[in-house]
């Protein structure tokens, strides 16, 4: 996928994201709020602040689809890593303010204070449509992050995956409310901020990672390895460095060849794992490579 398609995906999946999510955000507040159910609301705070954050992931995607310059050679993709940043603290700012609120209304209940009898049925309703939108908008996100291997994308659609699970346990909790378990609904609102927590989690780690410019994991190194490896004149690979900038790394490479050959032979091996390594990997941007030769390198060690 060339960068101007990836462009438009990433923007469609941003866009349809936001349209989506203001409707959610106000049918479901507003539900929740006259149709009595807390579940529903806390869903509804969810969307809310899914709303914020979409709008800032927004700047950060523009920001991303920057050109090289100057000062940034490699681009600025890393804005998309900082972007998936921002989109986990929201989750879990969210999380927290959700089960506080489920806490406090599932103990007025089991105390037997306010006035909560139940979810309405129009809350039901909103909470069971809530489940397949968001069924549909994950398998739209879920497709366009792994076409354009964006990482806000990716982060965009664990949330919506998120919501389905947050959605599903707000519509068994009002469904439960209304056959006369009432601390089903307000608990079924803490259910809801454990799998938005736990996914805020995870998308933070993830984001983290990348701008801590930790190595690609096993499978990447792995590749590596055996391309390298079948370059003819190469011995051994010695070491691989990777670091990363948005959904493009270069890579940092040690190899041993023969200590009998000439300089200009190492150069000519060392040019072909470049080559080989930009031909084979389509997110590589650049390739570094160091040889020893190998004798010399054992001694060393």
């Amino acid at each position: 996928m060339d960068n101007e398609q990836r462009i438009k995906q990433t923007n469609l999946s941003v866009s349809l994201g936001l349209g989506v999510n203001i409707i959610l955000a106000l049918v479901k507040s507003i539900v929740g709020i006259l149709g009595s159910s807390p579940a529903l609301l806390a869903d509804g705070i969810n969307s809310t602040s899914d709303v914020v954050y979409y709008l800032v992931v927004s700047v950060f995607v523009r920001a991303a689809n920057k050109p090289a310059d100057d000062e940034h050679p490699f681009g600025h993709t890393q804005y998309e890593s900082v972007g998936a940043l921002v989109v986990g603290a929201f989750v879990i700012t969210t999380a927290l303010t959700i089960f506080w609120n489920a806490i406090d209304t599932l103990l007025q209940v089991l105390q037997g204070k306010g006035d909560f009898n139940g979810g309405s049925q129009l809350a039901l309703y909103v909470a069971l449509g809530t489940v397949l939108i968001k069924i549909a908008l994950f398998l739209i996100t879920a497709r366009i992050g792994k076409r354009t291997n964006n990482e806000t994308v990716i982060a965009l659609a664990s949330d919506h995956r998120n919501d389905i699970l947050a959605a599903s346990a707000a519509t068994l909790g009002i469904f439960m409310g209304r056959l006369g378990y009432l601390w089903m609904d307000p608990a079924a609102g803490g259910l809801v901020a454990f799998f938005i927590l736990r996914t805020g989690i995870s998308i933070v780690r993830e984001s983290t990672n990348a701008l801590m410019d930790t190595v690609p994991g096993k499978p990447l190194n792995d590749k590596v390895t055996a391309l390298v490896r079948a370059v003819p004149g190469v011995q051994e690979v010695d070491s691989i460095l990777a670091h990363r900038f948005g959904q493009y790394y270069i890579i940092n490479l040690t190899i041993s060849v023969s200590d009998q050959i000439s300089v200009h032979d190492g150069d000519r091996i060392a040019s072909q794992v470049e080559k080989t390594l930009l031909d084979s990997l389509p997110d590589l941007r650049s390739v570094h490579v160091h040889y020893h030769p190998r004798a010399q390198f054992r001694a060393e060690l």
